[in-house]
């Protein structure tokens, strides 16, 4: 006869392996290690006062990045060692129209152009030369990892692509523009992919790489080229694709036939993992105890939650994981219990949690934060979130989760 003794310990056992994977850990060797991140960019009017000061320094207000978090999360990527580098978007302020002759008043929440620039101060306050110049800064930061072992790869966010005070169906709203698509890709473009950087980076050629579709032929209907903002590859027989949340006609949605029939050409080769890197969230999260939901996610309005579930049931139905960025915060989750969705919006951008409504998870609501996945040579991973507080405290592991 069993005793009860032994069935408590059974239905402890079955207790702690239902609860978790997230709890084990895998003690092969690793293969390789990756980290992720986005939105360091620095914003003119609305930024965190309570974490980088009274006013912004010369220059970051110049430039418009938060300089002081976004180098020290870089600093400590490379100490751990990642060999690649997904940046989840909003790396520049941008938001206004790269055609000639556009001038947007972040201040006066107003575009004027199209204008034959009179001076050079017409130039220079353009908003094309701008977001060419914050290109050029963010590529200054990042360059020090790419010359010390880290492949950085580029995701566009909606601060790329998309004009805050374009009209568009004569009123004044945030529409994604081929010329910011153009600049994206212009600043972009060489990394994705420089198959001999990667190479000496990562001692191997990417495999079966799969550039977005070329204008007029996306299975998506998307109008506009996207051979330089949404791609894929494999990778020692795991399999990476960056997506393309905002682009031209289909603002807060994602290329979901285009990346169904990605993963499943990836599957039908043998991938052992499948990592999916976009800006948005499919889900938000809600940070505030209020319970007031954010509309930062792919779900912001009735017709793009249709386009979410579609795009979420192709994650799901291929086992991907998902990392994003645009909410300005730290956190993992299951939106289903079953895909992981990794939220690391929170590389320096001004926290979504207001330091005067503290979050529902204090220790990491208004962290600097990201995520480092150690991928390990039988297949398993380890997601490790980590950041430092909006003080500049102590880096910090905040959690582990393991998928077998």
């Amino acid at each position: 006869m069993i005793s009860s003794r032994f069935r408590l310990l059974v239905a402890a056992l079955a207790a702690a392996v239902s609860a978790g994977a997230a709890q084990a850990q895998n003690t092969t060797p690793v293969l390789f290690s990756f980290s992720t991140v986005g939105d360091s960019r620095q914003d003119p009017i609305t930024y965190d006062q309570a974490s980088v000061g009274a006013t912004l320094s010369g220059q970051d207000a110049i430039w418009l990045q938060n300089t002081k978090a976004f180098a020290r999360i870089l600093r400590t990527i490379q100490a751990q060692k990642s060999t690649m580098l997904f940046f989840n978007g909003d790396m520049i302020n941008g938001y206004g129209w790269n055609a000639l002759g556009y001038t947007s008043d972040f201040v006066a929440n107003k575009i004027s152009g199209p204008t034959t620039p009179a001076s050079t101060a017409d130039v220079v306050n353009s908003d094309l030369l701008k977001a060419y110049q914050q290109y050029a800064f963010w590529r200054g930061l990042v360059a020090p990892v790419m010359e010390t072992g880290t492949y950085v790869f580029p995701v566009p966010g909606n601060h790329e692509t998309v004009c805050k005070f374009c009209p568009a169906n004569s009123d004044k709203q945030k529409v994604a523009k081929v010329e910011n698509e153009q600049a994206y890709a212009a600043n972009m473009g060489d990394l994705i992919l420089d198959n001999s950087r990667f190479s000496t980076l990562l001692g191997t050629l990417p495999q079966s790489f799969n550039p977005g579709p070329a204008a007029g032929s996306s299975p998506d209907g998307l109008t506009t080229d996207q051979s330089k903002l949404s791609y894929s590859f494999d990778y020692k027989g795991f399999h990476f694709v960056v997506i393309n949340t905002d682009p031209v006609g289909a603002e807060t949605s994602a290329p979901t036939n285009w990346l169904a029939a990605d993963l499943a050409a990836a599957k039908a080769r043998g991938a052992k993992k499948l990592f999916v890197f976009g800006h948005k969230p499919a889900y938000n999260y809600n940070y505030q105890k209020t319970g007031v939901a954010s509309s930062s996610s792919l779900d912001a309005t009735a017709a793009t939650t249709v386009k979410r579930d579609a795009f979420w049931t192709v994650i799901e139905q291929y086992g991907a994981t998902y990392f994003s960025g645009h909410e300005h915060v730290y956190n993992i989750s299951q939106p289903k219990g079953g895909a992981y969705q990794v939220i690391v919006g929170s590389g320096g951008s001004p926290f979504d949690d207001k330091a005067s409504v503290p979050g529902a998870n204090p220790l990491t609501d208004r962290s600097y934060a990201w995520a480092t996945v150690r991928v390990h040579q039988d297949g398993g991973v380890d997601i490790l979130g980590y950041g430092f507080d909006e003080h500049f405290g102590p880096t910090q592991l905040y959690q582990q989760i393991y998928l077998p």
